[in-house]
């Protein structure tokens, strides 16, 4: 048997995700190897191909999220398209979609009708809240998930608002747990031949993701009350951010590491200080350590500096908290390429976030682009549906397929 190309080489996606949770999850199949056909409906295909950054009539937002995949363009409303789709289905391994719980299925790709139509698929869904329970007709997004999960509540000052951030954590979390997910059906799938249904949601994997929260208050009896305590933790110290004479750096310190965080400030002589002799201690005390901590830190011109003289030198863990203008130009995050250069033939070149899964057995970062829509709809119609090139190029003229540049 030849050795495969990459992780999912021969593995056949048919991809009807938009915006970031469901593409995370086909992006990562397509950086694997993966051939993920992507469903576009008409008449604009997927809405993050107008998101910013716009430059040259292309979006940024899309090619980074789509990088690899093919596009087929469809008019949902057509049933000529629906039943091509469906051929299509037959012949691949993985349905993935993130549309509202039932939509999928009014349009046509349910989950009791495409395993009617291919047992050995893998059918893959992305929700807010979940396919069933009380909220799950609600329509959500990364934020709402985030809130109904207790998790803004841990974010901000303690006698103010809750706070958010402003990055995509809760859709990327969400698109790779449904690619734990599909992977472990694919195995699955390899010693029972059959196929199987898998979901994740945005409240279910941000929950997931409490460490301490929610068995300090469940395990206490509701004695403790985990909320937002500012910049610093309010079960460990010393644990949150500390300013420093230029920037800020965030600083974690467990037990094992207190001697040597000790030396960093300078101060050996009070590792065994009955102030701070264990966590409880330290958290009682948090002012004075916290004081004691940034009166070292004000010896150093930048964070970046103490961060580099601390984690270097005494092996404490923290960090200089860096801008993303900072972040992109840091040689570990190029060195690694945590961050790398894609090119598009439109858009031109510009630095995304890298493949963030690694195998020695693999690529580590394949020369993909990102498609126009209805780009592969002869490529994708001829090979999979029986269609032949005219057929194809008549139905574009008549409307149930699409296809269109960006510009």
């Amino acid at each position: 048997m030849a050795k495969p190309k990459n992780i999912l080489d021969g593995v056949r996606v048919l991809d009807f995700t938009q915006a970031l949770a469901g593409p995370t999850t086909t992006r990562l199949m397509a950086e694997m190897g993966a051939e993920v056909i992507k469903v576009e409906l008409a008449p604009n295909g997927e809405a993050s191909r107008a998101l910013p950054f716009i430059r040259n009539g292309r979006s940024g937002y899309y090619i980074q999220q789509n990088r690899g995949k093919k596009s087929i363009g469809i008019d949902r409303k057509d049933p000529r398209s629906i039943e091509l789709v469906m051929k299509i289905l037959e012949k691949c391994d993985v349905l993935v979609e993130n549309f509202a719980p039932g939509a999928i299925a009014r349009l046509g790709f349910g989950w009791d009708k495409v395993h009617a139509v291919n047992p050995r698929l893998i059918m893959g869904s992305i929700s807010a809240f979940g396919q069933d329970g009380p909220l799950s007709t609600l329509p959500g997004y990364d934020y709402i998930g985030a809130a109904y999960a207790g998790v803004l509540s841990m974010i901000g000052e303690p006698d103010g608002p809750p706070y958010f951030y402003m990055l995509g954590i809760g859709d990327v979390m969400t698109g790779t747990h449904l690619l734990a997910a599909i992977n472990g059906a694919l195995y699955w799938r390899e010693k029972t031949g059959l196929g199987q249904y898998v979901e994740a949601s945005l409240l279910d994997s941000y929950f997931h993701c409490h460490e301490v929260n929610v068995q300090v208050h469940t395990g206490s009896g509701g004695a403790i009350n985990p909320t937002r305590s500012g910049a610093h933790h309010y079960a460990v110290s010393p644990v949150g951010i500390f300013k420093c004479k230029e920037g800020y750096v965030f600083l974690a310190v467990l037990q094992n590491q207190w001697p040597n965080f000790c030396k960093a400030i300078g101060k050996p002589e009070i590792v065994d200080d009955a102030r701070f002799a264990d966590n409880p201690s330290r958290v009682r005390n948090r002012d004075a350590l916290n004081a004691l901590v940034e009166e070292a830190l004000a010896k150093y011109p930048t964070a970046i500096e103490a961060a580099e003289d601390w984690g270097f030198n005494h092996h404490v863990p923290i960090a200089p908290i860096l801008s993303v203008a900072q972040a992109v130009k840091h040689p570990h995050l190029i060195e690694r390429e945590t961050i790398r250069t894609v090119h598009d033939p439109v858009f031109g070149s510009y630095q995304v976030p890298g493949m963030p899964l690694r195998f020695s057995e693999a690529p580590r970062h394949p020369d993909l682009r990102a498609a126009y829509l209805g780009e592969h709809n002869v490529e994708v119609f001829t090979r999979y549906a029986g269609l032949s090139e005219a057929e194809v190029r008549q139905l574009e003229r008549e409307g149930a397929l699409v296809a269109k540049p960006d510009l």
